[in-house]
């Protein structure tokens, strides 16, 4: 399958801290309104773990909380879509990477049969998860990509579900000074949320188009002493925009999984400048996780779905979008995006 990844964003779903729809969500990430509060999880330095936990009224735990978490946006993202059946509906659901401490038992088996129980309905057999962390729904953009391309389905929904508001989870990442606690200004706020984006490809319009997709992986990563240099991200910039027949500089706006530490800023401001040919005044760079904390396998699904209201409301920057994402593992995955026909 070509990289170029030749699909059409139509709709989106999210239940986050700030909003438990879509445009509740992105209303409030406009509005730069964030869902940080105390939780009832402790650091090694005695200050309560500020995190981005979501209000659900039915909370649950554990793989019955994911699964709550994914629902609602999958659920918005077949209401877009009345006229085909669940069933005629792949759903790619990407979740947290294998090694991720504290990663429930069974949730590659369990998780899909639960969302749709707690839906009441069927999805296509094609449906699987990918089991990837916050590159997963990159993953699953390029192979829905092959599934409407090549399969010939209608639609098809690529989701994310994550949380990092679990107990060994926390205790892990505390122990290796990654969460913005009391004595540590450089690290993350842990979040929890799913988020969900209905794929297809057609001559409709009115959607928000996924052009080319760069994939790198770098030896250096957050987790080992290699020096940061930002080669993988600027590999797959590079692979992006050559597939896209664009220069940095024609890219109106940047969009990212940057959920706060150090590192990933500098990564981005790496491959940003090893990248850039032609100057520009300005770059903006837009990271939701500042509202919403860090979500990992929801985070692109999660910006894809910002992009596309913002492009539909009218207050983007402008139309050809650069989103990055990049794993701790060193995995770096790059899409352009074209909202060019959207009106």
């Amino acid at each position: 399958m070509s990289h170029t990844a030749p699909v059409l964003i139509f709709g989106c779903g999210m239940t986050t801290a700030v909003g438990l729809t879509a445009p509740a969500t992105c209303a409030a990430i406009r509005g730069r309104i964030d869902g940080f509060n105390e939780t009832r999880f402790m650091s090694g330095d005695g200050s309560w773990i500020t995190g981005a936990e979501v209000p659900l009224e039915e909370a649950g735990r554990g793989i019955t909380r994911l699964a709550r978490l994914a629902a609602g946006p999958i659920r918005e993202c077949l209401d877009q879509v009345p006229e085909l059946p669940p069933e005629d509906i792949p759903v790619l659901l990407g979740v947290a990477e294998s090694g991720r401490p504290g990663r429930f038992i069974g949730l590659d088996q369990e998780l899909l049969p639960l969302i749709k129980e707690i839906l009441d309905v069927r999805f296509h057999p094609a449906s699987r998860t990918i089991p990837m962390g916050r590159v997963s729904g990159a993953v699953g953009v390029r192979e829905a990509s092959g599934l409407v391309n090549e399969q010939a389905f209608q639609r098809t929904i690529v989701a994310g579900v994550d949380s990092y508001l679990v107990a060994s989870t926390l205790g892990s990442f505390d122990e290796r000074q990654r969460l913005l606690t009391q004595s540590n200004q450089n690290g993350f706020i842990p979040g929890e949320a799913g988020a969900a984006v209905l794929v297809g490809a057609d001559d409709r319009s009115n959607g928000l188009a996924v052009r080319p997709l760069g994939l790198a992986v770098d030896s250096a990563s957050i987790e080992n002493e290699e020096p940061l240099r930002g080669e993988g991200l600027t590999a797959a910039y590079r692979q992006a925009l050559d597939g896209a027949g664009l220069g940095l500089h024609q890219i109106d706006y940047r969009i990212a999984d940057l959920s706060g530490e150090q590192y990933w800023f500098k990564e981005a401001a790496l491959a940003l400048a090893r990248t850039m040919r032609v100057m520009k005044k300005s770059h903006e760079l837009w990271h939701p996780a500042d509202c919403i904390g860090e979500i990992g396998a929801a985070a692109v699904p999660c910006f894809l779905g910002v992009a596309l209201t913002a492009a539909r409301k009218g207050y983007a920057p402008g139309p050809l979008i650069l989103a990055q994402a990049a794993n701790d593992d060193g995995r770096r995955i790059v899409l352009i995006l074209d909202a060019s026909d959207i009106n």
